[in-house]
């Protein structure tokens, strides 16, 4: 089992001890440190500024929003990075939600499945640089079609003029439905799991052994890497960690999403909270966030975190690493929690 750090994405401001959360990460062992993106800061920016500073971590991106780039923009910026921190950076990509995708970045949502199998198509085609990069794909078309709307007929299919420093930068997907979760393991080098639990770890499993078997599948299962994400927490009070985190547990499955498409609440549904999901929904929606709040029950927010007693906590691990997981990404804003969250794996 590894430990990844995710920084996230910022909220109103940056993450004012940033650095030394890396550095307390590098310093404890962990694999690799991660930066993610909503609609507000980017994902690369901080990545390379807090990553400069770093010899050891990988450093990786949790994840990059399709939308936000052109699979060849992400892919310079990849290559760019990877050179920088001498080959440690790990592509990771999602294709967000319907709310972000049409309404931050002006572009239809629809059929993500085929959109991200041709967006990591042509990142890969960039990073080989074997020829010049083109694209049949009706979604990230190269060159642009002559005949397409303001087209000049001008488009010159090209290759990178930097050289690659590695060719298979890793690419982990993030993904939570069935045919998500087995495209991940067939076309992906690794899976980011944004709520793992272990009473799914079967399904899930079941769902990434599809992947794995179809005809030219990059990985097997024995050098796949699945990323989970966890809250991590060492306590003799768990009641009042739960109430600490119930708060997040309420905002993803109730306003990360439109009523009618939340990706976060069908995972919750699947783990056997569908009654208690639509009433989050509904109450999130109506602007009664307090009650959303108080109808998420201790159960559903400890789903998805590792909590107890140090023993306890190892213990769970043991199960996590156990059900499929290669890696706990955790979320921590102290350097004193870090150094500890090093000494359990």
């Amino acid at each position: 089992m590894k430990l990844g750090l995710q920084l996230g994405y910022w909220g109103a401001g940056p993450i004012a001890n940033a650095p030394d959360l890396v550095a307390a990460a590098e310093e404890s062992g962990f694999d690799a440190v991660f930066t993610a993106e909503a609609w507000g800061s980017d994902v690369y920016t901080p990545l390379a500024w807090w990553g400069a500073a770093t010899s050891s971590v990988r450093l990786g991106t949790a994840v990059a929003q399709l939308s936000a780039r052109p699979p060849t923009s992400l892919a310079m910026a990849a290559l760019t990075l990877d050179h920088l921190s001498g080959g440690r950076h790990i592509i990771g990509l999602g294709v967000s939600g319907p709310q972000v995708v049409e309404g931050w970045y002006g572009q239809p949502f629809g059929k993500p499945l085929a959109r991200t199998r041709e967006y990591v198509q042509v990142v890969r085609d960039v990073l080989a640089r074997e020829s010049r990069v083109t694209n049949d794909g009706p979604h990230y078309p190269l060159p642009f079609p002559a005949d397409g709307p303001g087209a000049t007929g001008l488009g010159k299919a090209l290759k990178p003029i930097t050289h690659p420093l590695r060719s298979d930068v890793p690419i982990w997907l993030g993904a939570e439905g069935p045919k998500n979760v087995a495209q991940t393991a067939e076309i992906a080098d690794g899976w980011l799991a944004i709520f793992f639990s272990l009473r799914l770890a079967d399904q899930y499993n079941a769902w990434l052994d599809e992947g794995f078997a179809r005809p030219g599948a990059r990985r097997t299962r024995a050098d796949f890497e699945v990323a989970a994400t966890a809250q991590v927490v060492v306590t003799d009070d768990v009641g009042a960690v739960l109430d600490a985190y119930r708060p997040s547990t309420a905002l993803y499955v109730g306003g990360m999403g439109a009523k009618e498409k939340n990706f976060h609440a069908e995972l919750y549904r699947r783990m056997g909270y569908g009654e208690v999901v639509g009433e989050v929904v509904a109450k999130y929606m109506s602007g009664d966030k307090e009650a959303a709040l108080a109808a998420v029950p201790d159960d559903m927010v400890r789903e998805t975190m590792i909590v107890g007693t140090e023993d306890e906590v190892r213990q769970q691990i043991k199960q996590w690493e156990a059900a499929g997981v290669t890696m706990l990404m955790v979320t921590a804003r102290d350097p004193a929690q870090i150094r500890m969250l090093g000494t359990l794996v």
